[in-house]
């Protein structure tokens, strides 16, 4: 297993307006949440970039490909909701995942979706 680093940091330091981000940089991989109110909320984001890059590894999707897509989106949502998107069924899993985990941590999804829509305004 690669070496991982994992942060929480203020939104507006994502590299891009985005709650959880994941890149590899001087041979680590990097985990980067937006710092939320609800520290369960930051756990989730983890939690789903943490299945969403197992998934990509596995399946050959490089984190560049994901990144110029991010980078590049224009349209509502979240980039990985999009069926174009390289990773969509990827994303789409590590949401399942994320839902599960928020329901056991007895969180109320909406409240949690909410707060994670409002981190870039």
């Amino acid at each position: 297993m690669e070496s991982i680093s994992i942060k929480t940091l203020p939104h507006e330091y994502q590299r891009y307006d985005t709650v959880g981000d994941y890149f590899r940089e001087d041979g680590m991989l990097n985990f980067r949440i937006s710092q939320m109110p609800v520290e369960w909320h930051e756990w989730l984001i983890l939690i789903h970039e943490m299945v969403e890059y197992i998934l990509i590894k596995k399946r050959g999707i490089s984190i560049e490909e994901i990144d110029a897509f991010d980078m590049a989106f224009t349209g509502e949502g979240e980039p990985g909701d999009d069926p174009k998107a390289p990773y969509h069924d990827e994303h789409q899993i590590a949401t399942v995942m994320e839902k599960m985990l928020c329901m056991f941590l007895a969180e109320n999804w909406k409240d949690y979706d909410a707060a994670v829509n409002a981190a870039g305004e």
